[in-house]
């Protein structure tokens, strides 16, 4: 069975609407091998980070189309030669006719999406868009959320653990604090510490913030988590990928190759 390619990206654009995507980002379809209106989709590969070892997998699967989170093409390409990964990538998708779609920070926005996914790793609560798309909406970057039940810090990193799939987090806590109470929390995925220095919130949790940053939440009094950028994202791929199943009639596979390019060892 098949979907037309307009359907797809219409289902797409249902789930994290474009215009809410940040200014500065490149997001929707990035690469079209051929007219898109009379493609069909069989197959959809799910990716964080498209790689070239990620394209080789799509390849090996058949996928007509890649769904990556991270837009393959970011800032503009002035040539497509064998010089760099992301000309390879590109000259290679149009050679193998896979189309190419990011949603990135739409899907960080839109409700029900990445940053809803990260904060319900806290449990129940009144959760609001630290950065809204406009004064009415609940959609927007970031998330803050008011807990119904605070938690202990040691509590809510187990719960972050688990929420991620992750051995272990780094986490900064205020001096002396013990073990604080938790009674909200801000999260933005990936780089969000340039976001989240504008939040209230007795913690923080993000893919990656700057050390200074990180010392000047400390000295106020709030908790810092960090985990690493595409560990508060990746974990978001499965509910993408039962949004996109059509009820059967596309096949949807995520990367088994995507991974995040830090280890701890």
């Amino acid at each position: 069975m098949t979907v037309s390619l307009p359907e797809v990206l219409a289902e797409l654009e249902r789930i994290a609407p474009l215009h809410l995507a940040a200014d500065w980002d490149n997001v929707g379809l990035l690469v079209e091998p051929r007219p898109s209106v009379d493609a069909t989709i069989e197959r959809i590969h799910l990716t964080i980070d498209l790689t070239e070892a990620v394209l080789e997998e799509a390849i090996e699967r058949r996928a007509d189309l890649i769904v990556a989170y991270h837009p393959p093409i970011f800032s503009g390409l002035k040539r497509v030669t064998q010089r760099s990964p992301a000309e390879r990538i590109t000259l290679s998708l149009a050679r193998s006719g896979i189309f190419a779609y990011s949603p990135h920070t739409a899907l960080d926005a839109c409700r029900g999406g990445l940053n809803d996914w990260l904060v319900s790793a806290f449990g129940p609560g009144s959760a609001s868009a630290i950065e809204p798309v406009d004064a009415a909406s609940s959609e927007g970057q970031g998330r803050v959320l008011q807990l119904t039940a605070p938690l202990r810090l040691s509590d809510a990193v187990e719960r972050v653990k688990a929420h991620l799939k992750l051995a272990h987090v780094r986490v900064a806590r205020p001096a002396d604090s013990g073990d604080p109470l938790i009674r909200s929390v801000a999260v933005c995925a990936g780089a969000g510490g340039s976001l989240l220095v504008h939040a209230d919130a007795d913690l923080l949790l993000t893919g990656e913030m700057r050390h200074h940053d990180i010392l000047a939440q400390q000295a106020k009094g709030t908790s810092v988590i960090v985990c690493d950028h595409t560990n508060t994202e990746r974990g978001y791929l499965p509910i993408l990928a039962q949004k996109l199943g059509f009820g059967g009639a596309v096949h949807v596979s995520i990367s088994a190759r995507d991974a995040d390019p830090l280890q701890i060892v």
